[in-house]
C-alpha cells in the first residue's frame, strides 16, 4: 500500500477532527481543515495526476512548495498515485511549484497558488502552468488506485514507501506524540527529517497539527494557548 494509504487512511475512522490548522503570520491568516476535507483535496489530487496527467506507481513527481495546507494534499495525492516525491524537476513527470516559482526539465509544471482561502492564481500567473486549484477541483472526492504500490517502492527523494512509514512510527515515538496531542511546527518538509518529524510523525500517530509560516514569534504564547497544542517542534 501506498503511503497515503498506511498513514492517513486509517485517520478516515474519524472524518470530522482536525488534522491541520494552517497559520501564515506574513498574511495574519489562519485555516482549519479536517481529515475528511484534506482526504477529499488528496482525491481530487490523486485523480487528477492519474487520468490527465498520467502519473503512475515510481513516475517522478518533485515537489518544491512550502510547509503549507496546500502542499498537504499535492504530497498525499501523489502518493496516493504511487509517486516518487523528487527535489529536482529535470525528467519529473510533474513539478508542483509556487505562483512565482520555475521547474526547468518537469513534463508538466503545475502551479499552487497558496492562497489561504484556496484560490487559483490570477491569469498573469499562468504562462506555460497549470492552475494546480482550479484543474483538481474538478475531480472526484474519493481515489481508488488502479495499481498496487509495493513496500519497497520509492516514495520521497530515494526513501521507500516501508522506510518512510518506519521512520514515521519511530519519530512519533521518540517525540512523544500520541492521539490526542496538537503538534505545534515550523519545520519544513522539504527534506526527509523535516518531513518526517513535521507532517509523517504526526499522522503516524493520529494527532493534529498547527503549522505555521512566516512564523511571528511573539506570537507563540497566545497560539500555544489558543490552540491548545502540546508538543512544540519549533525551528530554532
Amino acid at each position: 500500500m501506498s503511503v497515503t494509504e498506511r498513514l492517513f487512511a486509517p485517520l478516515l475512522s474519524m472524518p470530522a477532527k482536525p488534522l491541520v490548522t494552517h497559520y501564515d503570520d506574513a498574511l495574519g491568516s489562519r485555516i482549519e481543515l479536517s481529515r475528511a476535507t484534506v482526504a477529499n483535496w488528496a482525491a481530487k489530487t490523486a485523480n487528477w495526476l492519474r487520468d490527465e496527467l498520467d502519473v503512475e506507481v515510481g513516475s517522478r513527481v518533485s515537489v518544491d512548495l512550502p510547509a503549507h495546507w496546500q502542499t498537504i494534499g499535492v504530497l498525499l495525492g501523489a502518493w496516493w498515485c504511487g509517486a516518487h516525491i523528487v527535489g529536482s524537476s529535470e525528467g519529473a513527470t510533474v513539478a508542483f511549484v509556487g505562483p512565482e516559482g520555475s521547474a526547468p526539465g518537469a513534463a508538466e509544471v503545475a502551479a499552487v497558488a497558496l492562497d489561504p482561502l484556496g484560490r487559483g492564481l490570477s491569469s498573469d500567473g499562468l504562462d506555460v502552468a497549470l492552475d494546480y486549484l482550479v484543474e483538481s477541483r474538478i475531480f472526484g472526492d474519493d481515489f481508488i488506485a488502479y495499481d498496487k504500490v509495493s513496500g519497497d517502492a520509492p516514495a520521497f527523494h530515494g526513501s521507500t514507501v516501508d522506510e518512510l512509514v518506519a521512520a514515521a512510527a519511530d519519530r512519533a515515538a521518540a517525540l512523544g506524540i500520541g492521539p490526542e496531542d496538537r503538534v505545534l511546527s515550523t519545520l519544513d518538509w522539504s527534506t526527509s527529517d523535516g518531513l518526517v518529524d513535521g507532517l509523517l510523525s504526526v499522522l503516524s500517530a493520529g494527532a493534529s497539527l498547527v503549522q505555521c509560516s512566516n512564523l511571528d514569534v511573539a506570537a507563540l504564547p497566545k497560539r500555544r494557548e489558543s490552540e491548545r497544542t502540546t508538543i512544540d517542534l519549533i525551528k530554532q
